[in-house]
């Protein structure tokens, strides 16, 4: 139109106040502050892309990349691409100090199946005879639990020091998983602790 100036696309203005922010940065101590609008101007990003169909395109495949990338991982272990609450070497060892262990809680969600189904009998006998086990059987896991958390915290502080935070629960909630449900998957067998 007559009389209007014609304004660059916002990728381009990015891109000029970026190269403007990065020599003003470049300069150091002995040049004048810059001004309080170059240094926004410097820091703006477009909200929106040009292109949203492709930018949400592109978002959506980089999605489904980094999640077979951390399915995988969890599958192999690879420790780049592990979700943050297993990565580490404190939490490596835990999962082989758990995996290597026959742990009681394994059989907790087996035995509570178990008990649902038994407890549709009328007969008061069995009802109260399974309800007898169930509950020593949630005896025994949680003592079985304390006693994981008692050694699993001995051997973290000889290995690395002390435990981190949210390690000794880490184990703890682990071993109450069924091996074959594990997440990452079991990497030692049963008695193959780790050094």
């Amino acid at each position: 139109m007559f009389g209007r100036k014609e304004t660059p696309p916002a990728q381009e203005a990015v891109d000029s106040a970026s190269r403007t922010h990065e020599a003003l940065r470049a300069q150091g101590k002995g040049a004048p502050t810059p001004k309080r609008s170059v240094q926004e101007a410097a820091r703006k990003r477009p909200l929106v892309p040009s292109d949203r169909k492709a930018a949400r395109d592109q978002s959506r495949t980089s999605v489904r990349d980094e999640r077979a990338r951390m399915r995988q991982a969890l599958d192999t272990d690879d420790e780049r691409y592990l979700p943050l609450r297993d990565k580490g070497p404190n939490r490596r060892y835990i999962r082989q100090f758990v995996d290597a262990r026959l742990n009681i809680g394994e059989f907790l969600m087996i035995a509570a199946l178990v008990f649902v189904v038994l407890s549709f009998f009328q007969s008061v006998a069995v009802q109260s005879a399974v309800l007898m086990a169930f509950w020593v059987l949630i005896v025994a896991v949680i003592v079985d639990c304390v006693l994981l958390r008692r050694k699993l915290k001995k051997k973290l502080t000889e290995k690395f020091g002390s435990p981190n935070q949210g390690d000794l629960w880490y184990g703890v909630t682990r071993a109450l998983q069924l091996r074959r449900l594990r997440l990452p998957k079991p990497q030692v067998r049963r008695g193959q602790y780790p050094s």
